[in-house]
């Protein structure tokens, strides 16, 4: 971490911005209109798995989907999680039956690597937006050090205007955009982790956090700058991990390019097994009979000395294959989501599909 930087005057009063020194209005954080893809598409097909991919910045989410599910000429796509086009990192892209997996992914503890503008603060909380306010204050590693306490643990956090938050029906970022004042309630979030990282200058603070579900990091910025007189938003923001996926694993959308030009095995090795987005929940392994209990939307009975005691969701495998999420109550197992593999079988296993790693702790 850089040396402390000289502290001006702890707290100044905000400077509210003229329209003339406003900035333009952000683009619209939905999808944008691009050029149709001229490339050849693949032929639509049925696949089963993961991509963890990192998605670049200048992208929304659904661009990066459609752009994965045209390389792999996958039938069926979905994501766990939204980046906003000023974001990168992990965008896990689910197939096929991976999609079944998604909740239990977003569920899961998320890891950001951020960077804070000190002395502006934008009505979108990060670059994209116009400025709202500015002041001249700017802290110091320590007071952004102790501020970030009052941050960790459970805490009560409003989300930015401009968020998929629906009031009345309506997105907030679509009311926002129309001139509507938009209010939002606060509600509670969890930050496992907050901290400074590296400070480049006096008007930049890189920190990173670990959070649950529903956390806004854009809000983390624009409540530290209050906290700390200076006003903030985000100028970067980096995703490096999403509940089992890690940024270790996450392959750039070039890479996968590449690797569909050098052919079908290379592409395939991109492709991760569905149940690795399990991994954070208990597995039973049940004999034949049982597994086919769970698939005609029968329960079945843990038995034995050696059976597991297990409550709630748990992954049910039958000789190493995926099976169902079973939910457990009792000893007994019922089957919550079944897996319908038909002639793809789950990719744990195969060339094609990364073995599990496990999670490093907390």
């Amino acid at each position: 971490m850089n040396a402390p930087v000289s502290p001006t005057t702890p707290a100044q009063t905000a400077t509210p911005v003229t329209d003339a020194e406003a900035r333009p209005a952000a683009a619209p954080r939905g999808n944008a209109p691009r050029e149709r893809d001229q490339r050849p598409r693949a032929p639509k097909r049925d696949l089963n798995g993961w991509v963890l991919l990192d998605k670049p910045t200048g992208m929304t989410s659904t661009q990066a989907v459609g752009a994965v599910k045209r390389i792999f000429g996958a039938k069926k796509a979905g994501h766990a999680g939204t980046l906003d086009p000023l974001a990168s990192g992990c965008l896990p892209i689910a197939f096929g039956e991976a999609t079944k997996t998604v909740p239990y992914v977003m569920d899961g503890v998320k890891t950001y690597r951020f960077t804070v503008r000190f002395g502006i603060e934008t009505d979108t909380d990060d670059s994209e937006g116009r400025a709202v306010a500015t002041a001249e204050a700017r802290p110091t590693d320590e007071a952004i050090a102790d501020a970030l306490g009052a941050f960790r643990g459970e805490i009560m956090q409003v989300p930015p205007a401009y968020s998929a938050l629906k009031i009345d029906g309506e997105r907030a970022y679509d009311l926002a955009r129309d001139g509507e004042k938009v209010e939002l309630k606060a509600r509670p979030v969890t930050i496992h982790r907050l901290v400074l990282v590296a400070r480049p200058d006096a008007d930049h603070a890189v920190l990173e956090a670990e959070c649950g579900k529903g956390t806004y990091v854009r809000a983390i910025a624009r409540d530290l700058g209050r906290a700390l007189g200076c006003l903030g938003h985000i100028s970067a923001l980096r995703r490096a991990s999403v509940g089992p996926f890690l940024e270790e694993d996450l392959v750039p959308l070039a890479e996968l390019d590449e690797r569909a030009a050098e052919g079908e095995a290379a592409l395939m090795e991109a492709l991760d097994p569905t149940e690795l987005a399990l991994e954070e929940l208990p597995a039973l392994s049940l004999t034949p009979s049982d597994a086919h209990r769970l698939r005609c939307g029968q329960s079945a009975i843990l038995r034995g000395r050696d059976a597991p005691i297990v409550e709630g969701h748990a992954a049910v495998f039958c000789q190493g294959a995926l099976v169902a999420i079973g939910d457990v109550e009792g000893g007994e197992v019922f089957p919550h989501r079944v897996f319908n593999w038909g002639r793809q079988e789950s990719p744990r296993g195969r060339s094609g599909g990364k073995p599990p790693h496990p999670r490093p702790e907390r």
